[in-house]
């Protein structure tokens, strides 16, 4: 039999426990890095089908790395399972999580013939926390040769525009007074966002039509009485790379900046770690679409998505990697909204689970049989290898 043929019989005898994996991470949401009980399944489905698992991988406690095969060529097949607040698996993240155990199951099943080590790398807090890059910092996306995973989304889409982006946490400290007897006596920390808001829409005018900037205040103060004297929020800057958003962020600075000075309140930011823009591979996408057009998936040109960030961007500026899209009946919804994570736990969030696992097997053992592309991805991991070397002895 075929390493294809094998693979996707694999993923087919496994549906049932696929499935089940899929939705109970959807019954039971954890936020990013607090995902204990979605990552122990995970990963606990993949020791029970014979991968050698590492768990609290980079020594964030929800992350790991399961490993299966031993061949040169090293795929990894990227895992999220964190859920947003409020509104559970609305970016479907269940349904990552699952493809990505159906698609290394499947690959370990051929990994040997094929000259393949197949990881599943459990990726905490993809929503804002950056769990993909943290591990990235600590070495543990080194010496793999290509990186692939699945997001659903409402369409199809090979490559779906990643933007780069930023989060942070504002706090402004003032000084609490009477509001109504001493208010001369009070710093407001509240009318410091009133001005640093005021200012981003003014600035939206003069901003890059890819540029997004958006955010919420989290405490606004205690008491209608009492005169703010601790606010707080969570801002968000995007840009088309990272080099744009940069100048994006220091702009949008100035605007908090602003706030304190016209308020007379302290400033203080807390940054959350820099997502980058995605670099789709062209043949690891190419062999993505072969392999999803024959599961009886389409593609148009566009594939219908706005714009979204994502921390894979980060892995896919250090090795060939693909993030497409796979379609699910959202029922009208999208991501990020909670009609889209009712669809995530329905037949055809069903479906993408298995035909996201096919897809990315698919991937994979298309790119270890092509000589062309399996030197190609060799070659280039040799050459980080090599640059990693060089850095390590200066």
């Amino acid at each position: 039999m075929l390493p294809a043929d094998r693979a996707r019989d694999v993923v087919d005898e496994r549906a049932e426990d696929l499935i089940e994996l899929s939705h109970a991470i959807h019954a039971d949401p954890e936020l990013g890095f607090a995902e204990l009980r979605s990552s122990a399944r995970v990963a606990t489905v993949l020791a029970d089908h014979g991968f050698a698992v590492e768990w609290a991988a980079a020594g964030l406690e929800t992350a790991f790395v399961a490993r299966a095969g031993s061949g040169p060529l090293r795929i990894a097949i990227c895992c999220e399972y964190d859920a947003l607040p409020g509104v559970g698996h609305a970016c479907g993240h269940n349904v990552i999580a699952s493809a990505a155990v159906g698609a290394g199951i499947a690959l370990a099943a051929v990994a040997d013939e094929l000259g393949l080590t197949v990881d599943v790398v459990g990726t905490p807090a993809e929503e804002g926390g950056g769990g993909k890059v943290l591990m990235l910092e600590a070495g543990v996306f080194d010496g793999y040769h290509a990186a692939l995973m699945v997001h659903p989304f409402p369409f199809d889409g090979l490559e779906p525009a990643v933007l780069a982006a930023q989060g942070f946490e504002i706090r402004y400290e003032g000084r609490e007074a009477h509001a109504g007897a001493y208010p001369e006596l009070g710093i407001n920390a509240a009318d410091a966002f009133v001005v640093a808001q005021t200012a981003i829409g003014l600035l939206r005018q003069h901003l890059r039509r890819t540029d997004r900037v958006h955010g919420i205040v989290t405490h606004g103060g205690d008491a209608q009485n009492i005169v703010p004297a601790h606010t707080a929020g969570k801002w968000m800057v995007r840009a088309t790379t990272l080099d744009d958003l940069d100048d994006v962020r220091l702009r949008v600075m100035r605007c908090f900046e602003a706030g304190a000075v016209a308020s007379g309140a302290t400033l203080e930011v807390s940054y959350l770690p820099r997502y980058g823009q995605m670099v789709h591979d062209p043949d690891l996408v190419a062999l993505y679409r072969t392999a999803a057009e024959s599961l009886g998936r389409s593609f148009t040109a566009g594939g219908g998505a706005g714009s979204f960030s994502t921390d894979m961007g980060n892995v896919s500026l250090l090795l060939p990697s693909i993030h497409p899209a796979i379609g699910i009946d959202a029922r009208g919804s999208s991501n990020h909204q909670p009609e889209f994570a009712a669809a995530c736990a329905t037949q055809s969030a069903d479906r993408a689970v298995m035909d996201g696992a096919k897809a990315l097997a698919l991937t994979a053992i298309g790119a270890a049989l092509d000589a062309r592309i399996r030197e190609r991805l060799l070659s280039l991991g040799s050459e980080r290898a090599t640059l990693r070397g060089s850095a390590g002895r200066r």
